[in-house]
């Protein structure tokens, strides 16, 4: 009897599990596609699913340079942001992995400075050698200044041929022609030591008329950094050549390091709701009323690790008729959920003894004058302090800040995206209008233009205070968040 396949709903799951059965380049398409059908949806599925492939397109990648490793995580982050580009956590763990590579190279170059140096200097320490072995046996002459017109002449000549210049002078029974004018300046040796000094030279310096300079070919002086070797307090830059140069040595012992910085990254999103809700009893005090929105599982953590040692109680305000929280069956909800049921959210804080009061988006502005605090999840966290959260979380934004009532958004890092909402509608995504207004309803369908956003943006001054897996945050101060976690050259993932 042929054995019975289990059919799989196509989600984070089910990509998870297909990760280690197909090629590269097909699991990419399967992310992509599920991006696309919304089958893979909300910051944290998303992000997970993204580290994970990012893990395997480096981890099955063999580059020749590192260049060519940063392009093809380029190109692969580009394919998924373009897929769903209202989904900015998928850009913002392609731009943790790509600054992760660049740090993991530039940590290697400061860690051996000599090696971007050593490589194709070979004939230049060679010429460097000649030049001093030849120093070593310099003839002892004392010197002085030319008396010939500084036009044709500009070189040291020895004391006896500025006045005799019909006599050949014999230098360690060694036959000097006839100086005369039309001959080409006798070239000093360059004083170079056995020991590579960067202090200049005590002789006298060789004098040269500037009519004369472009006409002499460039010599270096003994006072200037010896070929191949870096001058003091300078940096290697990572250039190309520099990357080409070292990319097999770099494969073998970065790689390693690349992609346990992934990992790590797979384990922040696993960990990030715990390390948001360390703070909880700092922010939440005993007999206060608290009002949230939604049914973030990082706003349900925060709640429940406040209720262990407090009593308090939540005003739960619905959100939108779209039932976007209908996402998943779990109770207490797994690491890769974002999004929670309603009865998900509710009943664990019940449980701790939490009075759960529900209320309709419609009264949130009649009862904010009672409350103490409002404390909402996010979608996404923009760089000037902005967000993007679900629908209502503006209009509950605006009435606490006409009652004076701060709001506190928990969130996690990989929330946090370089993107400035120069057009923040395009951020905002709408959803099937039906959920709102049945089609059914005929006459009154065609005669009203029905809209049903998901998602709303909440500016920085309606918000107090970021809570993070890194602390506690004003909006302002977003902007050092993040330009330590990007690169300035990845924030642009579509050049």
């Amino acid at each position: 009897m042929p054995p019975t396949q289990i059919s799989t709903t196509p989600g984070l799951p089910s990509f998870l599990r297909s990760l280690k059965q197909h090629p590269v380049d097909s699991s990419i398409e399967h992310l992509t596609s599920l991006l696309k059908r919304r089958q893979i949806k909300h910051s944290r599925p998303c992000a997970v699913a993204t580290a994970h492939l990012l893990l395997r397109v480096v981890s099955s990648f063999r580059w020749a340079d590192v260049e060519t490793l940063i392009e093809r995580v380029r190109q692969v982050g580009q394919r998924l942001y373009a897929a769903q580009p209202r989904e900015l956590a998928v850009g913002n763990i392609v731009r943790r992995v790509l600054g992760l590579i660049r740090e993991e190279i530039e940590a290697d170059r400061d860690a051996d400075p000599s090696a971007s140096s050593e490589g194709g200097t070979e004939s230049q320490r060679s010429d460097f050698a000649a030049i001093e072995s030849r120093s070593m046996h310099r003839p002892n002459l004392s010197s002085s200044i030319s008396t010939f017109s500084p036009l044709s002449h500009g070189a040291i000549q020895p004391k006896d041929a500025a006045t005799n210049t019909g006599v050949k002078l014999g230098v360690d029974g060694l036959s000097e022609s006839i100086y005369k004018p039309s001959s080409h300046p006798m070239q000093r040796p360059s004083l170079i030591s056995s020991h590579k000094s960067y202090a200049v030279s005590q002789a006298a310096p060789m004098a040269t008329s500037m009519f004369d300079l472009l006409s002499h070919e460039d010599t270096e002086s003994a006072a200037s950094t010896p070929p191949g070797a870096q001058s003091p307090g300078s940096k290697n830059s990572l250039t190309a050549r520099s990357l080409a140069r070292f990319g097999s040595v770099l494969q073998r012992e970065l790689k390693p390091d690349i992609i346990s910085g992934i990992e790590e990254i797979i384990d922040e999103l696993g960990q990030v709701d715990d390390q948001i809700a360390a703070y909880a009893l700092e922010h939440i005090h005993a007999n206060e009323i608290i009002l949230t929105h939604s049914t973030s599982l990082t706003v349900q953590k925060f709640l429940l690790k406040a209720a262990g040692k407090r009593r308090f109680t939540v005003v739960h305000a619905e959100s939108t008729a779209d039932g976007e929280g209908m996402v998943s069956s779990s109770t207490n909800g797994t690491p890769d959920d974002d999004i929670l049921a309603k009865d998900a959210f509710r009943k664990p804080l019940m449980a701790a003894g939490v009075t759960v009061v529900v209320i309709p988006d419609s009264a949130v502005f009649a009862l904010m004058s009672r409350v103490n605090k409002v404390i909402l999840g996010t979608h996404a966290v923009l760089a000037n302090g902005g967000l993007v959260a679900a629908a209502g979380a503006r209009m509950i934004a605006k009435a606490a800040r006409t009652h004076r009532t701060p709001v506190v958004i928990v969130s996690g890092v990989y929330k946090l995206s370089p993107v400035y909402p120069f057009d923040f509608e395009a951020l905002i995504e709408y959803g099937d209008a039906s959920r709102v207004f049945p089609y059914q309803d005929g006459e009154m369908v065609e005669g009203v233009d029905v809209q049903n956003p998901l998602y709303d943006y909440v500016p920085a001054d309606m918000v107090d205070l970021y809570i993070t897996n890194l602390g506690g945050h004003a909006p302002s101060y977003l902007y050092r968040i993040v330009s330590d976690h990007y690169r300035v050259e990845d924030i642009n993932l579509q050049q």
